[in-house]
């Protein structure tokens, strides 16, 4: 059975937390099809809270341990959708 597997990740503080979500991203860059990334920005404020939305594809092995390793930072929290097809 085809699926569409996405992953919410909500980052409370985008500043300390960055370096281990890229390096987790950036290990598991064969699965990733589609990537998108937000915080709120104004003039005078840069917000430390960022969401990224992941949509997945490939060895379900292989996302299963993207989502775990990610799931391990600490300041990360991890949410799944999987649409069958």
């Amino acid at each position: 059975m085809k699926e569409v597997r996405i992953i919410g990740l909500l980052i409370t503080d985008r500043i300390k937390e960055a370096g281990l979500t890229q390096k987790a991203l950036t290990k598991y860059a064969h699965v990733i099809k589609s990537r998108l990334g937000f915080h709120e920005v104004t003039e005078d404020v840069c917000s430390r809270v960022g969401v990224i939305i992941l949509q997945l594809a490939g060895n379900p092995e292989d996302c299963g341990k993207l989502e775990s390793e990610l799931a391990q930072i600490r300041g990360l929290e991890v949410q799944r959708m999987i649409f069958g097809l």
